[in-house]
């Protein structure tokens, strides 16, 4: 499971941070500094998940952007950040996490499922470029003190 998702990642760009700047930050203030992640972090801390993705870890996330929370039809968002979508949101949230630092190099030329720490599987397909269910992985490999983040471009939906 780990090299597959370590290999998804290298195939891409990495943020505009250097590695060692971004080493020194967990993952939440990693996308924080970003500024492509606003929606994600607000939803994070709606789910009660920012103190999780701010332990020691090590996780991989594929982080949808804002761009991709866009592309949801109109009302989704505003809908799961409410208090009583907080299971739901926090099940959509987690669908985008595997335990485990995975870097791209680990799952280069590879096809293979993993199990997210919601409990499914995303389907991974690293032959051409990465991709992760419908998601491609537009940038990969962006270090975090408690794991790694691969910027996706379309927010995956677990089975519910």
């Amino acid at each position: 499971m780990k090299s597959v998702f370590a290999m998804i990642v290298a195939a891409f760009m990495a943020l505009p941070f250097s590695a060692a700047h971004a080493e020194t930050k967990d993952i939440v203030d990693t996308a924080a500094g970003a500024g492509k992640f606003e929606t994600l972090i607000t939803a994070a801390k709606a789910a009660g998940l920012v103190e999780t993705l701010k332990g020691a870890g090590h996780f991989t996330v594929f982080a949808p952007t804002d761009d991709a929370f866009a592309k949801l039809p109109k009302g989704t968002v505003e809908d799961l950040l409410k208090p009583e979508n907080k299971e739901k949101l926090a099940a959509i949230l987690t669908y985008h996490v595997v335990p485990g630092k995975v870097m791209a190099a680990d799952i280069k030329g590879k096809k293979t499922n993993v199990k997210t720490v919601q409990g499914g599987e995303l389907a991974v397909d690293a032959t051409n470029g990465v991709k992760i269910n419908d998601a491609t992985v537009v940038t990969a490999d962006v270090a975090a003190s408690n794991g790694v983040i691969h910027i996706i471009d379309t927010v995956v939906m677990p089975k519910m």
